[in-house]
């Protein structure tokens, strides 16, 4: 799973657009760009955060500076538990060489010192989207974390999973109707890359346009395939 052959990957499966989302970090950020750009792909810089109620969600920039400064309020905010190589496996940074540049010692899946609501404030004051991740799964989603959807966070989507009785769960939350629905491939491994995509309808795959696709804006649109 390093960067470089994530991108190989993605263009094999014949992706235009991907990002990058480590848990709790967004030190790879940089170099799969950089891939990325030799590679004809599109790679947005973010994370998978998990919040202080355990909830997964996503958080995407436009710069990789808007990313720096939230890895600041990652370093901040996160747990400080440390990693076992052992049971986790190593948390190496590499460049696009993977050349390894670091190895980060906190557990990065381990929890925010910060609630959904905060870390969402924090997303929007640095311009970036940000999108509850797979929220009907059974577990680290915001409805079975919370039981509800607040509705004085801002979305800029929801992500949802195929794997899970998706139209029965849709149902059974008739207020997600009002927000664009995104699905991903969540890959942890080389082999699930592409496995699950949305298509986004632009004029060019720059994040601006992806922010007006996610607002239905113009034209723009997106459709879970």
């Amino acid at each position: 799973m390093s960067p470089v052959n994530i991108i190989r990957k993605a263009k094999e499966d014949q992706l235009d657009i991907i990002a990058i989302t480590d848990h709790n970090s967004t030190k790879h950020c940089k170099s799969a760009q950089q891939i990325g750009s030799r590679y004809g792909i599109t790679v947005i810089a973010g994370a998978e955060v998990n919040t202080e109620e355990e909830i997964h969600a996503l958080a995407f920039f436009e710069n990789l500076d808007q990313a720096a400064r939230f890895q600041q309020f990652l370093d901040d905010k996160l747990t400080a538990i440390r990693n076992k190589p052992d049971v986790f496996g190593h948390q190496f940074v590499v460049d696009e060489n993977e050349d390894i540049l670091e190895e980060e010692e906190r557990l990065l899946v381990a929890s925010l010192k910060a609630g959904i609501d905060e870390v969402a404030k924090q997303v929007a004051l640095l311009n970036g989207i940000f999108i509850p991740a797979h929220i009907n799964r059974p577990h680290n989603g915001i409805f079975s974390q919370l039981g509800f959807l607040p509705d004085y966070i801002r979305y800029d989507a929801l992500e949802v999973s195929r794997m899970n009785a998706l139209e029965e769960f849709l149902k059974a939350h008739p207020e997600t109707v009002n927000y664009c629905l995104v699905t991903n491939s969540d890959a942890h491994s080389l082999k699930q890359v592409g496995s699950s995509r949305t298509s986004f309808y632009l004029e060019e795959p720059t994040f601006q346009e992806i922010r007006m696709a996610l607002g239905n804006i113009n034209g723009r649109k997106v459709k879970v395939i």
